[in-house]
């Protein structure tokens, strides 16, 4: 919801990050990948007990995935990298669980269930991107929905910096994971019919 409402007034910032990252001579696919190897490291900060940094490398990953598609729109988009940029989205999601998981292990049964509400997410997302003949201005149909990538971040962040909650904050990012499945199941049932 964040992500779809809240683009107007971040644009701008990610349209001149683009373009210097352009100036510079980086693609769009490279910056893809800086971003999932900084998104990565998050796991890894959340394993080794550095909370902070696992969350200010989150954040600056997901500004550049958001500005990776900035640069692809200016240049020329790639199938391929909508591939790339969509995949390494989940590495970085997936990294960040498994380091709360392992940090954590009383709340890997939650984690375990989150996981799940994600693949059935974005099998969703993808599958009615994938067949629906709408287009917006990313490279296939984009169903906004209750939890998009803002709100997932934010959710990451409340788990990383207060563990204690961890498996409360776990099990509503869950149902915030579902209500977003169900908004766009009753969707795709609308525009595909």
């Amino acid at each position: 919801m964040l992500d779809t409402h809240g683009r107007k007034y971040v644009q701008p910032i990610m349209d001149k990050t683009a373009d210097w990252f352009l100036k510079l001579g980086l693609s769009a696919n490279q910056v893809t990948i800086i971003s999932f190897i900084i998104g990565v490291s998050s796991g890894v900060f959340i394993y080794i007990d550095q909370p902070v940094l696992a969350v200010v490398v989150l954040w600056v990953s997901g500004y550049l995935d958001a500005v990776d598609g900035t640069m692809a729109r200016k240049t020329k988009p790639s199938a391929f990298g909508t591939v790339l940029d969509v995949s390494f989205d989940r590495v970085v999601e997936i990294s960040v669980i498994l380091g709360l998981a392992f940090a954590f292990p009383e709340s890997m049964w939650a984690l375990l269930l989150l996981s799940t509400s994600i693949i059935f997410a974005m099998t969703i997302f993808l599958t009615v991107g994938a067949v629906s003949e709408k287009q917006g201005i990313k490279s296939f149909y984009y169903q906004a929905g209750a939890a998009e990538r803002t709100e997932g971040f934010l959710l990451f962040t409340a788990m990383i910096l207060f563990p204690s909650y961890l498996t409360i904050l776990t099990l509503i990012f869950l149902a915030v994971e579902l209500f977003t499945s169900l908004q766009r199941l009753i969707e795709a049932k609308r525009i595909l019919s």
